[in-house]
């Protein structure tokens, strides 16, 4: 009982925290909201000057994070609607909004008129009423240079069945922020957490709000019990019984005078209506799960899968001390089982052979005999972790840590069992070369039939940041292997170091614009330098594998890596940008 009045007592107090920040941080970020109101208005009075509904077939969207990816309701399709981008100097926010063909393969692009202004780290959530509609709330605006933030705190709902943009003017919602998390629930949308972040402060949120899709209006209620602690960037699911889980999330107060500190959150609630007869009485209850959780992590993506499954992909582990900030990214996925309230690891099982067939009939006939596995030796067994280097899309080799667990962890779970890890690994290489996603953070998840699509996000390597536009999948039933779907492009790869050069105001005021002008710019010069460049580079031999071509010019890559680096640049940091330099350009003549 003591332990217990103390844990209350905490989150009591980080409320009490949270709620001063909120009238500090809301003082001190009117002037700069006010500023970036003036620029934001700018941008929607050009939007405004659209007046019918254009659609266009375009190449995938281009490298952002913090966007939203969602299902149509009645379509094969998935809907991809904002994000921003950051090419080492400028921010750039998007409005924009795709519709991906999940038959065809193919991207179009929606102009419609009077879009939500541009922005990133918002929630958006499908609805099947109407045709189907896309709810978005919230989110966030950064001035080019990334050193100012609007929080919106506006509701906006597109029509898919007449692609028309309308703004929900309702009162008494959400304060603005962006990292929250939103779901529907029966008629109701759900806001969770979040963050607002001023130049000086910040504050993090774990107030509730719903808004009924019947009557539009907001209401902020006082779930009894013990709440989470405030965060961002949690899991948020609907249980089948009408509750809400939540997991995780990411958080960070201040330690000293230019100091903070972040927490990677892992542990989990159930917010319950347990109102009878149409009254709302909400509750948080603390929830103990079952099997190998996730390691603490921020920036993981959600989305929920077949059979009552949430998974949950990649990410990123801060590792922080008081003068750098060093960040292990993740490809790997976890399962949450919302009906027995046991997490467990996603191991792809590979192609299937006629070997692992014999095997497996083989392991049957061993569990038929010997009971269920896993269950009385899944205390005795630990997950473990493994160190790898793998080799992202884009070319960039990089050190990533990912947790495997022993297959006791994942008894009686036939559609995701790890004895087919294990026989991958003796078939040979061409199981070990299997393709996958590399590492990340903030990517845009969702599923369809089944089938988990991953686009986009980001991961870095040293001081510089990749972001990505590239789209996997997998199908969560069979769980085989992955598929490319699109290609990272390495020409979208733009990376401006501060010091390359000082861009003009005029320069900045276009960079923050989101739109597609300054990548066309970019994209064309690129192109004309990589075309003049790429006949002096090394060739690739007829039939050289990668690793032999490798070995033969690494040292050339590295001189000319250390060229566009500067002599100031680490040579592990140098190394790794060589390799990835070698890499796009073997990938692109082979």
């Amino acid at each position: 009982m003591v332990k217990k009045g103390k844990k209350e007592k905490k989150v009591k107090g980080a409320e009490k925290t949270a709620a001063k920040m909120e009238k500090k941080v809301s003082k001190r970020s009117k002037r700069e909201e006010e500023d970036l109101e003036a620029l934001i208005a700018e941008f929607q009075a050009l939007d405004s000057k659209k007046t019918q509904v254009v659609e266009t077939a375009c190449p995938p969207p281009s490298p952002r994070l913090n966007a939203s990816l969602s299902v149509h309701p009645e379509k094969d399709e998935l809907i991809l609607f904002g994000g921003e981008y950051f090419n080492g100097q400028k921010t750039f926010l998007y409005s924009d909004l795709f519709f991906y063909n999940i038959k065809k393969n193919s991207w179009t692009k929606a102009d419609v008129p009077n879009p939500p202004p541009r922005r990133c780290a918002h929630q958006a959530v499908v609805v099947s009423q109407a045709g189907g509609q896309l709810w978005v709330f919230g989110g966030e605006f950064a001035s080019p240079d990334g050193e100012q933030f609007y929080h919106y705190k506006d509701l906006w709902v597109l029509h898919l069945a007449t692609k028309t943009w309308e703004q929900i003017k309702a009162t008494g919602g959400p304060s603005g922020r962006s990292g929250h998390r939103m779901v529907a629930c029966k008629r109701q949308l759900v806001v969770f957490g979040g963050f607002h972040e001023s130049t000086r402060d910040y504050v993090y949120y774990n107030d509730v709000y719903t808004f009924n899709l019947d009557t539009f209006t907001w209401a902020r209620i006082a779930p009894s019990g013990t709440a989470p602690s405030p965060r961002s960037g949690c899991q948020m699911t609907t249980t089948p019984e009408g509750g809400i889980i939540i997991y995780g999330g990411y958080s960070k107060v201040k330690v000293k005078k230019d100091v903070d500190k972040g927490s990677h959150h892992t542990d989990m609630f159930l917010l319950k209506n347990e109102g009878k007869e149409g009254k709302d009485k909400w509750a948080w209850s603390r929830m103990n799960s079952a099997g190998v959780r996730p390691t603490p992590r921020s920036g993981f993506s959600l989305a929920v899968g077949p059979n009552n499954r949430t998974v949950l992909f990649g990410g990123v582990y801060d590792e922080e001390d008081d003068e750098s900030l060093e960040g292990d990214f993740y490809n790997d996925m976890y399962f949450y089982d919302m009906g027995k309230n046991r997490w467990f690891t996603g191991q792809l099982k590979g192609p299937k052979t006629e070997k692992k067939k014999r095997r497996r009939d083989k392991k049957a006939e061993e569990e038929g005999a010997g009971g269920e596995p896993g269950v009385e030796t899944e205390a005795l067994q630990e997950p473990v972790e493994i160190v790898k280097e793998i080799v992202g899309e884009d070319g960039t080799v990089m050190t990533i840590k990912q947790v495997i667990s022993p297959p006791s962890a994942q008894g009686g779970v036939s559609d995701l069992e790890s004895e087919e890890e294990e026989e991958g690994s003796e078939a040979g290489g061409a199981e070990v070369a299997m393709v996958e996603p590399c590492p990340r953070s903030n990517a845009m998840t969702t599923v369809k039939h089944g089938v988990l699509y991953v686009y986009g996000g980001m991961f870095e390597v040293g001081d510089r940041l990749f972001t990505l536009n590239d789209l996997y999948s997998v199908d969560l039933h069979k769980m085989d292997e992955w598929k490319v779907l699109v290609e990272m492009d390495p020409k979208t790869q733009e990376w401006l170091e501060e010091s390359d050069s000082e861009g003009s105001s005029d320069e900045s005021d276009e960079g923050a614009t989101g739109g597609d002008d300054e990548e066309d710019e970019s994209d064309d010069s690129e192109e004309e330098s990589e075309e003049g460049e790429e006949n002096d580079h090394p060739p690739v031999k007829p039939g050289e594998e990668y690793g032999d071509y490798l070995s033969r010019t690494e040292q050339y890559w590295v001189k000319v890596s250390r060229a566009n680096m500067g002599p100031e640049a680490k040579e592990k940091k140098v190394v790794k940008v060589a390799r990835a330099m070698a890499k796009v350009l073997y990938d692109g003549l082979v």
